[in-house]
């Protein structure tokens, strides 16, 4: 059974995901710049936004999914999530504006969100294999 908080939160990721990606991709260096960045790739920062709109809006899709398709969903967001944290932090290490800090926080928590309810839908059962 899916819990009804991770329902609700796979809607607040949609909703969080959308209005960054949307500035992202249709204003890429605006949005950059006024976010800090000196030096903006608006191919590399238009395929984050794509990548925002995937995800976001597979949240916003999947919510009433079974619980099987909810761990997927949870492990794919896992790694983006902790690849992205990851990431983050490490490029504000490097000298990147401090709202990548703040930025590197919100994949963090999302991770950490995700990461509970993959831990507390536990593994599932192991998929059956062809003959």
């Amino acid at each position: 059974m899916v819990p009804n908080g991770l329902r609700t939160w796979f809607v607040i990721h949609f909703v969080a995901d959308t209005l960054f990606a949307i500035p992202m991709f249709f204003a890429p260096v605006f949005t950059m710049e006024l976010l800090g960045w000196t030096v903006v790739d608006p191919v590399a920062t238009r395929l984050v936004g794509a990548a925002l709109f995937g995800i976001g809006i597979e949240s916003l899709l999947g919510r009433n999914a079974n619980v099987d398709a909810y761990r997927a969903m949870l492990r794919m967001k896992s790694i983006w999530c902790g690849t992205a944290t990851i990431g983050l932090a490490w490029s504000a290490l490097e000298g990147g504006p401090p709202l990548v800090w703040a930025l590197t926080g919100v994949f963090a928590v999302f991770c950490a969100v995700w990461n509970k309810y993959r831990i507390q839908l536990g593994p599932g059962e192991p998929a059956e294999t062809a003959a």
